[in-house]
């Protein structure tokens, strides 16, 4: 069977895979030069920044992968645990650092907030039960028809606590403002507001805390790399510069790509990779997609999006670890500035990744590449990033002054910065959101895109914007999720 993939992230990468593995006929049409979609690179002047996810967990996800297409994770990867997994900074000058060893987590919350300790292991408790409730019912299922809702325990449904939000649940745990932030900002990781989205994901925590968060050895672009160089073992066809315009569709039935050129590759199946959101209006032929379908598809509210900065400093900072973070003093107001006024906080929780403390041959001798991101509203007229971009990374740079990083800007080498126009224009992600489909709504799970159009027969969807959401693991298990329903409904297959 041939089948024409749009898109060369990971989903896409991890879709190639497991369908040539099978022995069929791939090719994959990519509008940018490299492989990877958000998961990227940047290298200049002696420095590497990863640009997209920088910690990688449920890696049992990926060696799934590997294994159905005949290899082994670790030929390609070295996956590496952190001591501590992140240090976190606020305010008042307290500064905590987080472990997946409980002890060494516990010992630093009883420096820090001792009334917390019971409550810390109670709640990694709560989320861990979360997991189990929801793991194989709602992320490792496609929930597409009948029977897929079979696997839903209707007890299990009420106990995974989506009439509650993160915040209230968290807050009825713990007392402490500094807990009380941690763990409310697990929800940025699918690019959600704590006070918006359900208590169901709270189980984030437990994914990071209780199964362990890694780095992968020469940073985490290495994952698309290894991705790419699997495809190509399995004899995956790439064309790179290839802009797709449009989804060829026959008596309701894809049946390929047209490109920008208006050159036609015919397939049997065709799987995007693309935003689901603009697959849908933009790529999708106005005969062949009820206008309805259209507007609905608009109407999905995507993920907040975010401002990179990207600064390689000739200098390191003792107080920075691997992965950093720099909390606001009022976490509530930024994100009702980022998802209410759709405009960026005035005073941001800024994330810090420095991948040098890791892997020194990430900036030149003594030097540090700084990954800077603070959360940012998608694309709306409410915020114009023609004027603002180089204005709100100075106003970066001084917080991080004031927080501890003294003097940073006399020491910056190289800057570079990413906006949510940016994550538009590259890589048309739904009005520039980084994690597709937000999760600010108790039935998430239920209203997010599936894996496969009910509309199109043959047409298929993966990656963040799909089911089961983003992140690494979640948009690979994409791919097997459009694997079982393909293997389903394709009698050639």
């Amino acid at each position: 069977m041939k089948i024409s993939i749009i898109g060369a992230g990971i989903g896409g990468l991890a879709s190639a895979c497991l369908l040539a593995a099978k022995g069929h006929h791939v090719e994959v049409f990519e509008k940018n030069e490299t492989v990877g979609g958000k998961m990227n690179l940047v290298e200049a002047d002696g420095f590497r920044f990863d640009t997209g996810p920088s910690l990688l967990t449920m890696p049992f996800v990926l060696e799934q992968l590997f294994e159905e297409c005949g290899s082994k994770l670790s030929d390609y990867l070295e996956l590496v645990p952190l001591s501590p997994l992140c240090r976190y900074f606020y305010q008042d000058g307290t500064v905590f650092d987080n472990y997946d060893n409980r002890a060494a987590t516990l010992k630093e919350i009883k420096a820090i907030a001792p009334e917390d300790s019971v409550a810390y292991t109670a709640f990694l408790e709560y989320s861990e039960s979360l997991y189990l409730k929801t793991s194989n019912a709602f992320i490792f299922n496609p929930l597409y028809e009948l029977q897929d809702f079979k696997e839903l325990d209707l007890l299990s449904f009420f106990g995974i606590d989506a009439f509650s939000t993160v915040s209230k649940r968290v807050d009825s745990y713990f007392k402490s403002p500094y807990l009380r932030k941690f763990f409310k900002r697990f929800t940025t990781y699918n690019g959600s507001s704590p006070f918006q989205a359900p208590a169901t994901l709270n189980v984030i925590p437990h994914v990071e805390l209780n199964q362990g968060g890694y780095y992968v050895k020469g940073g985490l672009y290495t994952i698309a790399e290894s991705l790419f160089d699997l495809a190509k073992s399995l004899d995956v066809q790439f064309h790179f510069g290839a802009d797709v315009e449009e989804v060829v569709i026959k008596d309701r039935q894809a049946g390929g790509v047209r490109l920008a050129n208006n050159d036609v590759f015919n397939a049997h199946l065709v799987i995007s990779n693309s935003d689901a959101t603009e697959t849908i209006v933009q790529l999708l032929p106005a005969c062949c997609t009820p206008s309805r379908k259209k507007e609905k598809a608009k109407d999905i509210e995507p993920s907040c999006s975010g401002f990179v900065l990207m600064l390689g400093i000739d200098k390191s900072y003792e107080q920075l670890r691997h992965h950093n973070i720099f909390f606001t003093e009022d976490y509530k107001q930024e994100f009702q500035q980022i998802f209410r006024k759709k405009v960026m906080p005035d005073d941001p929780t800024i994330y810090v990744a420095n991948t040098s403390f890791s892997d020194p041959d990430h900036a030149p001798d003594g030097g540090s590449n700084l990954f800077i991101l603070v959360n940012a509203p998608y694309l709306s007229e409410n915020y114009n990033w023609s004027e603002n971009d180089k204005e709100y990374g100075d106003k970066v740079i001084r917080c991080l002054e004031k927080r501890g990083l003294e003097n940073l800007s006399d020491h910056i080498q190289f800057r570079k910065s990413i906006t949510p126009v940016d994550f538009y224009e590259k890589y048309r992600s739904n009005k520039g959101s980084i994690y597709g489909t937000s999760s600010n709504n108790k039935f998430s799970a239920f209203v997010r895109p599936r894996n496969k159009s009910r509309d199109i027969d043959g047409l298929y969807f993966v990656g963040g914007s799909t089911h089961p959401g983003g992140g690494i693991p979640l948009v690979v298990q994409s791919a097997f999720n459009a694997l079982k329903l393909i293997e389903r409904h394709e009698t050639d297959f």
